[in-house]
């Protein structure tokens, strides 16, 4: 009899009563807000009274580019958190909460796997704590006061063309990617065309991510440009006065939830933003409520480290004022076999010739996360059909680029199998050698970000812009923008924006097609390639496998 499925282990594990949990990092029962036994909110002023503290070390998981073989980012992030707890370290995890749309498209659930998960797994990659419907709900609140500010009257003088704010709901629907609202005559307001993007994309989940308390919240909310004037000059949430009531409904929303991994270790588990078009990564207020809490503290950003980690670089640590201490980046050896040209059916065939060339993504995502000051180690995480051959060339291939890879046995084994990269985390963590910077500074010109990103991190050889969108940069420069720092929305897939270029190509010209402007979240987004904002469900979806067995449990999730 073979391993139990992800979800047979999840149903099997031994919870304790999140009030326990709490205790391991010394939040009083009565500052934990239940939700049901076995998950709980943090109270907002719980974690205002912990400011000041010493914080604890943080450390990123990151990872190659994923491929169709898997990498198991979010599987390692909670192993190394068992891990440290294994040898004695108080740590705790940090990780973003899961989309209905992707775990009923093709994803599945979000919350590790195998001995390395978070639980309760079925509840996280389903409603949890109702906050995605409540930045629905605020998001969708905003769309429905502009449409009818415009209907009695429109004080604003907004140009119903110009109006940028889509509405959004947590699902895959490509249908509803642009839509006419409006019909039907008089009473219905003004005809026009929208559309709706997944919440995920939703500005109002960048700022709940990025936020460090309700008044920041509301204060970001307001400053969200969501239509412009005939004059084009800029519409704000603040203008349409919807600010205070968002805030209202992202009160509770705002708080940031705390579970359990199998071993009975704590988890922050809060926040979603998209990793392609957004920043990817978990609320700066769980992770700042952990390590205030935790003396280490596993957090991971989206994807691949270009997207993931010089996100989280770049914008999430810039803003709070974050220090990472260590990067981890995970790497498989089927994924590297497919860096290196081999078919996703040849995968459990020894290659060590395609692995050692696929080995050229893993050397470029070292170099890139070193750049930042982090120091970096491998996890190689382990699937049965590597072959030792495989892992020493993995080794190897880190090794001349002066950093140690460790072989991971997590998914099978729990923190007993990843022992050995706790060690080395926490040993890399308090020797202090970090010394962390953003890639460029503050005050560079918004195209030249883009530049720096494009050159530095991708590799590429040139970054192609229209003067359309070079003229829009240099005027948001003149209303005071220049200093925000760049979201780069590309494919995961790849260094270009060719999802089918694999390895580590260099040269290649960067086309920027668009470029957003997040006032409220604080970043410009240039969009590179095709990046879809409202995915679509594939030929066939997981929802078709989604379902209640005889005993009352869910089927097909995981």
């Amino acid at each position: 009899m073979g391993q139990p499925t992800d979800i047979e282990i999840a149903r099997a594990a031994r919870k304790r009563p999140i009030q326990e949990i709490g205790a391991k990092l010394q939040v009083p029962a009565e500052k934990l807000l239940p939700y049901g036994h076995d998950k709980a909110k943090v109270s907002a002023d719980f974690i205002a009274a912990q400011k000041g503290k010493a914080d604890g070390k943080l450390i990123l998981v990151t990872a190659v580019n994923p491929t169709p073989a898997g990498e198991g980012k979010t599987t390692t992030t909670v192993g190394l958190g068992d891990g440290l707890n294994r040898i004695g370290k108080r740590a705790a995890i940090c990780i973003r909460e899961a989309s209905l749309g992707p775990n009923f498209g093709m994803k599945g659930g979000a919350a590790g796997g195998g001995y390395a998960q978070i639980v309760p797994m079925e509840d996280m990659n389903l409603h949890f704590t109702g906050d995605f419907h409540a930045i629905t709900a605020a998001h969708n609140l905003l769309a429905a006061m502009i449409d009818n500010h415009v209907y009695w009257g429109n004080e604003l003088d907004i140009d119903v063309r110009r109006v940028t704010w889509r509405r959004v709901i947590d699902m895959n629907d490509r249908a509803l990617r642009q839509v006419a609202t409006g019909l039907g005559g008089v009473a219905n307001g003004f005809a026009r065309e929208t559309g709706f993007d997944i919440t995920v994309a939703s500005e109002v989940m960048a700022i709940l991510c990025l936020a460090a308390d309700l008044k920041d919240l509301q204060c970001r909310l307001g400053d969200m440009i969501v239509a412009y004037r005939r004059d084009k000059s800029p519409v704000t949430c603040g203008d349409i006065g919807a600010d205070g009531a968002m805030t209202v409904l992202l009160k509770d929303a705002m708080q940031p939830n705390l579970v359990q991994t199998l071993e009975n270790n704590p988890a922050f588990v809060h926040g979603g933003p998209f990793a392609n078009i957004a920043h990817g990564c978990n609320s700066v207020v769980a992770t700042q409520t952990a390590l205030t809490l935790a003396d280490y503290v596993v957090t991971e950003a989206g994807f691949g480290a270009d997207l993931g980690a010089e996100k989280f670089f770049d914008i999430k640590c810039r803003k709070a004022g974050l220090k990472p201490a260590v990067a981890v980046i995970v790497a498989t050896c089927r994924a590297l076999k497919m860096n290196g040209g081999v078919d996703k059916s040849e995968l459990g065939t020894e290659n060590v010739a395609a692995l050692t060339a696929g080995c050229a993504n893993l050397v470029r995502h070292i170099e890139n996360v070193e750049s930042f000051g982090v120091p970096v180690i491998v996890a190689i995480n382990h699937f049965a059909t590597d072959t030792e051959a495989e892992v020493q060339a993995v080794k190897d291939a880190a090794a001349a680029q002066g950093v140690e890879a460790v072989l991971c046995k997590h998914w099978a084994e729990g923190s007993a199998g990843i022992e050995e990269l706790a060690t080395r985390v926490a040993a890399l963590a308090d020797g202090g050698t970090a010394d962390f910077k953003p890639l460029y500074p503050d005050e560079m010109p918004l195209f030249e970000k883009i530049e720096a990103i494009a050159k530095n991190i991708y590799r590429a050889g040139e970054v192609v812009a229209d003067t359309g969108i070079r003229k829009q940069l240099k005027e948001w420069e003149a209303a005071g923008h220049g200093n925000l720092p760049i979201c780069m929305a590309k494919t995961q897939y790849s260094f270009t924006t060719d999802p089918t270029i694999r390895g580590a190509p260099s040269g290649h010209a960067l086309p920027v097609r668009e470029v957003r402007l997040s006032a409220g979240a604080g970043f410009v987004v240039a969009i590179c390639g095709e990046i879809m904002t409202m995915p679509g469900l594939p030929r066939v979806p997981a929802a078709q496998a989604i379902t209640l067995n005889a005993n009352g449990n869910i089927e097909g999730l995981f």
